[in-house]
């Protein structure tokens, strides 16, 4: 998307964090990047059971914790956008994130 504002497969696209963030909070109850809240909301027991069981098994990169406190997670399109321009990706991350970092830079 350097020449062109065109969506093609295989494109490089930086996209909004908020839906992830959001994602991870209601998964994970820890939030990523941005405003911490002050006041703890009061979840249930089974719900804390779950949250820490699920906190056992987390571990986020360091370069992707570093895009979600900028709001900008990178992502490459895996389909072919229609024309109402919808699309399917995934975020880039490991080799392939510092691959694309490089050749940004």
């Amino acid at each position: 998307l350097i020449r062109t504002n065109t969506l093609v497969k295989g494109a490089v696209v930086q996209i909004d964090a908020t839906p992830f963030r959001n994602w991870y909070k209601q998964y994970y109850n820890v939030t990523l990047g941005g405003k911490v809240d002050d006041e703890e909301e009061v979840v249930s027991s089974r719900k804390s059971r779950a949250f820490k069981k699920r906190n056992l098994k987390r571990e986020l990169d360091s370069s992707i914790s570093s895009q979600m406190n900028k709001n900008r997670i990178y992502a490459r399109i895996s389909s072919r956008p229609g024309q109402c321009g919808r699309c399917d990706g995934y975020i880039l991350e490991g080799e392939e994130l510092n691959f694309y970092l490089r050749k940004m830079d």
